[in-house]
């Protein structure tokens, strides 16, 4: 059997110190396995977001085991942390493009600590982003584009050296129905054919049926983890 992509055991996590300190999340407790899509829901403020930047190694794990890719996040050394991060494809709120970058250098950037030249690190970042829709806009700078269409950069940007996993904050927060379904739909795809998995933290209902599993967070608790066997997560061989 595979070993899962993300393995969360009784993580606690906390904000501030002595009096000032509130705990956030409560023994979570999750994993999600390779060629899996899973989506986490919940209210604005359960801890959702926080458990994200744990599993991409943006925050330090604080109690708890967090392994990803295979490795241990507690206490981890900061360079293994910096390496694990390359293998992670980041989709936030804020899409954080150069404005001095026109998409197509926006996106060529996530390519360079990979052994790509720059041909190669060209055409994938074209075809990423004619696949996102910005076939027309691969020139454009980031001023000379509208929020979603900035928001499919970043995704691209995130997706163009297919990553072993995605992590994505309300992706489709700025897009209309049409490309918000044409983005997962390419997450989906990459997690199929590539044995990657991706977890994305979203409200917007029109896209939770390209999840394999739901999982719903309430004031920092796990509280479902719900097997879903649709053919996808059939294919992907995820057992209930």
């Amino acid at each position: 059997m595979t070993d899962p992509i993300i393995t969360i055991d009784h993580v606690n996590h906390y904000f501030g110190k002595g009096k000032l300190r509130k705990q956030i999340l409560f023994e979570v407790t999750a994993e999600v396995a390779p060629g899996e899509v899973v989506i986490m829901t919940g209210p604005s403020g359960s801890g959702k977001t926080t458990l994200l930047t744990l599993i991409g190694a943006l925050r330090s794990t604080q109690e708890g085991s967090m392994r990803v890719l295979g490795e241990e996040l507690l206490k981890a050394p900061s360079r293994d942390l910096v390496e694990l991060r390359r293998n992670i494809g980041y989709i936030f709120q804020a899409h954080n493009l150069l404005g001095s970058l026109t998409a197509k250098q926006n996106v060529m950037m996530a390519l360079e600590v990979h052994p790509f030249n720059k041909h190669e690190q060209q055409d994938m970042a074209e075809a990423m982003l004619t696949a996102v829709g910005l076939s027309d806009h691969i020139n454009y700078y980031p001023d000379e584009m509208s929020g979603g269409q900035k928001q499919r950069v970043a995704i691209a940007r995130a997706l163009v050296s297919n990553p072993k996993l995605v992590l994505a904050d309300e992706p489709t927060a700025a897009l209309d129905k049409k490309s918000g379904r044409d983005v997962v739909e390419i997450m989906r795809r990459l997690a199929k054919e590539k044995g990657s998995a991706v977890l994305l933290v979203t409200h917007d209902n029109r896209i939770l049926d390209v999840a394999d599993r739901l999982i719903n967070m309430e004031d920092g608790r796990l509280t479902s983890y719900q097997i879903d066997q649709s053919p996808l997560a059939q294919e992907a061989g995820i057992a209930g």
